[in-house]
């Protein structure tokens, strides 16, 4: 507040000899209404206008894809320390049954590429890894489901911010236009602030999308090189006979 007191006490100052009368006290009070006025983040958020709506809608899209991909993820990644080993036993003794059945009970992707290559054993190496390479990339994609919208967001949302500043500015520079004789900075910036908030929202909504998008994808990351470990373990059990 004290700085505020002395830019205005130094404006006033060095304005005195260079603005009519009138015209100055019009902004030493829209000024001092400035420094006294507070307004809570909502009512700042009403501000904004129409463009807040869907800066809105892609917030609470983006933060529920974020929490329920993370949950699918989290539980995805989830790896049971004896399957291979029951999965070895099985096959050396010739149970592919059961085998299959203890994919089926563990119910994760990994155990669904071992349980895809089961099926395969018999034909060719190539075919096997070719079958488990296809589920696998299927398996990612049905993780991945709503990262496009969050990249989507992360680059629009800001975009719609600009948008929304651009035509705030617009109808700001009307109004000041419109008031002819009664134009005053008050009127300028009461349109600029509101025009603002947009690039504000669209930045924040942005910036979560971006941050929530790469968190994920880094998550991600981690299943697929579990996904790809399981393959090659299984790959090389079913050469373990050969190589006697």
């Amino acid at each position: 507040m004290a700085i505020l007191n002395f830019i205005m006490a130094a404006f006033q100052s060095v304005s005195a000899d260079l603005l009519p009368a009138d015209t100055l006290g019009t902004m030493q009070q829209a000024a001092e209404t400035v420094a006294t006025q507070e307004m809570s983040v909502w009512e700042l958020t009403l501000k904004g206008g129409i463009i807040m709506i869907p800066l809105a809608i892609l917030s609470v899209i983006s933060i529920y894809i974020l929490i329920e991909r993370f949950l699918a993820i989290k539980t995805a990644a989830k790896e049971d320390k004896t399957f291979m080993k029951r999965i070895k036993d099985y096959i050396h003794d010739g149970e592919i049954e059961s085998a299959m059945n203890l994919c089926k009970k563990t119910d994760t992707p990994y155990s669904r590429l071992i349980m895809k290559g089961i099926s395969r054993i018999g034909r060719p190496m190539n075919d096997v890894l070719v079958a488990i390479e296809n589920t696998g990339n299927m398996e990612i994609t049905a993780l991945g489901k709503g990262f496009n919208w969050l990249a989507t967001t992360a680059a629009g949302a800001p975009m719609l911010g600009f948008l929304g500043t651009v035509t705030g500015m617009v109808r700001a520079f009307f109004a000041l236009a419109s008031a002819g004789n009664n134009a005053n900075i008050a009127v300028l910036a009461s349109g600029i602030y509101e025009a603002l908030v947009t690039t504000v929202a669209g930045l924040i909504v942005g910036i979560i999308a971006l941050f929530a998008y790469n968190f994920l994808v880094s998550r991600l990351n981690k299943v697929m090189n579990q996904l790809e470990a399981k393959t090659m373990e299984f790959m090389d059990l079913l050469n373990e006979p050969a190589a006697k």
